[in-house]
């Protein structure tokens, strides 16, 4: 049962998204100007876009998640998550999914267009915290089949259009919500043994996916083709020093850095703030990290505490894969930069997010 509500939300959580919000956008800005400018005609093209079509719509889908409640968004989870699934295979579908850069990955009503698989960042974790918490009984090994016959379709649907990245964070918090679920022990050892095994398989028979693991082991292979993003990335965020170049001063952003505004954005961020930008940055996130541990703590309800602990993690994840890609000690995944990365589809995602961590604060 969700416990009663307080009249007032965690302040400290509207004030450290607010100001990553204003550097992302800042950064966001500085990076798309100069293309906007020459394929739009107006420096603000990209800036306006995601206001109109990532923050706005963010902000107005969050409100409603303090009109539902917790109890109602509980009960809705399942159907939420099969109405995720059932996006997700439309994308097969010529009239509605869109193809670009080799993976269907898109729903397309006319200028319209948005991710499904955003959404399951969402769903999963809702539907999992309302399953977990629902079992009164002590997790058996029929609990473990369930979970893997849950994650079965998101699985192959997503290998499917192929989108790894997104795969990767979901079975990665979908296995953290297992294990602090109170299941045994040798479960989670079961699930990560498996996890492994199945990505391992998919890095060694997709070959671009395993030209991207070979530039992770060695950064000098092939620096003008499948290793240049990451060259180019690491000149970046080294040519910024300490100090940085200065805001809107990055030299790379001139067309040297693939995905600039998306994938690549923290790279121009450190080479035009340097060592402190990047610095602040990750307090931010970890001060971020903090509160969710102390407001999952203080979670009476166990599907709060589940959720609390899934879409934070889910949050700071993100933001460490696109970190640890850019500076080499992770792969290339394609994984976006939470409130930072263009796409208003993954935007108004996270602003759900961070809606549903007020509505739980409101409870601790």
């Amino acid at each position: 049962m969700i416990l009663k509500i307080k009249k007032r939300i965690d302040k400290d959580l509207i004030l450290i998204i607010g100001v990553i919000l204003l550097i992302g956008f800042f950064t966001l800005f500085s990076v798309s100007a100069s293309s906007a400018l020459e394929h739009h005609g107006s420096t603000y093209h990209f800036l306006l876009h995601q206001f109109f079509y990532g923050l706005m719509p963010g902000i107005f889908l969050g409100l409603l998640v303090f009109v539902f409640r917790l109890k109602r968004i509980k009960k809705l989870s399942f159907y939420f998550f099969l109405a995720n699934l059932i996006l997700l295979i439309l994308v097969f579908f010529p009239f509605f999914g869109s193809e670009r850069g080799g993976a269907r990955r898109w729903l397309s009503f006319g200028s319209f267009s948005f991710q499904p698989a955003e959404l399951l960042k969402i769903s999963l974790p809702l539907y999992l915290a309302a399953w977990f918490s629902a079992k009164k009984k002590k997790k058996s090994f029929k609990t473990l089949i369930s979970f893997f016959l849950i994650l079965s379709p998101v699985a192959i649907l997503l290998i499917l259009q192929p989108d790894f990245s997104s795969l990767l964070i979901l079975l990665s918090i979908a296995g953290l919500m297992y294990f602090i679920a109170d299941t045994p022990i040798w479960h989670s050892i079961l699930i990560l043994a498996s996890f492994c095994a199945g990505g391992l398989t998919l890095i060694v028979f997709k070959p671009y996916r395993m030209k991207r693991f070979l530039v992770f082991l060695n950064p000098k292979t092939d620096p003008l083709g499948i290793g240049y993003q990451l060259k180019q990335c690491l000149i970046a965020i080294g040519s910024g020093g300490f100090w940085g170049k200065g805001l809107g001063l990055s030299v790379q952003k001139f067309g040297l850095i693939p995905s600039v505004k998306t994938d690549s954005i923290f790279a121009v961020f450190a080479e035009e703030t340097g060592f402190i930008g990047p610095l602040i940055l990750i307090s931010l996130f970890l001060f971020f990290l903090l509160k969710i541990v102390l407001l999952a703590k203080n979670s009476r309800d166990k599907f709060a505490k589940y959720l609390c602990i899934a879409l934070g993690a889910e949050l700071v994840a993100q933001v460490f894969l696109n970190m640890g890609a850019m500076l080499a000690i992770l792969p290339l995944t394609g994984t976006s930069f939470p409130f930072f990365s263009y796409g208003g589809t993954h935007l108004v995602i996270e602003l759900v997010m961070v809606a549903l961590l007020l509505e739980i604060s409101r409870y601790a």
